[in-house]
């Protein structure tokens, strides 16, 4: 790990998760390519269409999507539609921060040897839908189809690696710091 890297959370919540699939897609519609591991660049991810510029939503593009696999799970286990092959076209799917990943959005977090900042949610649309074969995907992947993330600090990611918070979302962050002081406020301590 370079030495300008912050250390990682060691906060007792902390808990890791890790990366457990990876897809790509060379052009816009072209069936994705699971992949053991990919290069994350500052522009995106090495081999995939939004690099290349040649993504379905362009001007909405983002440089690396996540999904978790327990929405994949949920998907599967409630509609019988299973997406774990890839057709999800989201980059990276990461276990262990819930089907939403409320906890990861704005957030600065180590995938592997990058480093991402997950800035917004990612909905499913129809042409996902209509790429994957699948009808009533997009409404099945509703509120959990996956985040938008910045690069932050390029770097190699492979199927296994762990993912962990390095730096909490500051809003998070200046929340807990308040609920601390007001608690040793009213305990007397000063």
């Amino acid at each position: 790990m370079p030495a300008d890297r912050p250390p990682e959370s060691t906060s007792a919540d902390a808990t890791p998760g890790a990366v457990a699939g990876l897809v790509t897609a060379p052009e816009g519609g072209a069936p994705p390519v699971r992949r053991e591991a990919v290069e994350v660049c500052p522009d995106g991810v090495e081999g995939d269409r939004y690099r290349r510029g040649d993504g379905h939503f362009q001007l909405d593009g983002c440089a690396v999507t996540l999904v978790a696999g327990e929405a994949l799970t949920a998907v599967r286990e409630a509609t019988g539609i299973d997406v774990r092959d890839g057709r999800h076209r989201r980059n990276v799917v990461v276990e262990g921060f819930g089907a939403e990943m409320d906890s990861l959005l704005g957030a600065t977090v180590a995938v592997g040897d990058a480093l991402l900042r997950p800035t917004r949610r990612r909905p499913p649309c129809a042409h996902l839908e209509e790429l994957a074969g699948e009808d009533g995907l997009a409404s099945a992947l509703r509120n959990r189809g996956g985040l938008c993330c910045d690069v932050v600090e390029p770097g190699s990611v492979a199927v296994g690696d762990p993912v962990t918070v390095r730096e909490a979302d500051p809003r998070t962050a200046g929340a807990a710091i308040a609920d601390r002081l007001r608690e040793r406020s009213s305990s007397g301590h000063e």
